[in-house]
């Protein structure tokens, strides 16, 4: 016997969760970048925003995919590699952004 998913609200919300994710995910590099050139402008700063803004467009792609595969009847569960991308950008924005306030 197969069993269907759920059709009630659980979906929904973790497609907003993984929208908010993102958002703030946003909301974080563009701030580096902000501090990044505000302040005088250093090699570490302007590379702390780079990595930042390149890590920001590898979490939008995971969280993208991840929302994509929601709106599925059957979405399949999130891939060792998904979850790792994601957990290994949220660290490394903290890192960024550590180094552009250095």
């Amino acid at each position: 016997m197969t069993q269907t998913r759920d059709p009630g609200l659980q979906p929904e919300r973790t497609r907003l969760a993984w929208r908010r994710t993102t958002l703030t995910c946003t909301v974080v590099a563009i701030l580096a970048g902000k501090q990044a050139i505000e302040d005088d402008i250093t090699a570490a700063g302007v590379a702390g925003a780079s990595l930042s803004a390149l890590v920001w467009v590898g979490f939008l792609a995971v969280g993208h995919r991840r929302i994509r595969a929601l709106e599925s009847p059957r979405p399949t569960a999130l891939s060792h590699r998904g979850a790792l991308l994601a957990a290994a950008c949220t660290v490394a924005l903290a890192a960024f952004a550590v180094a552009v306030v250095l």
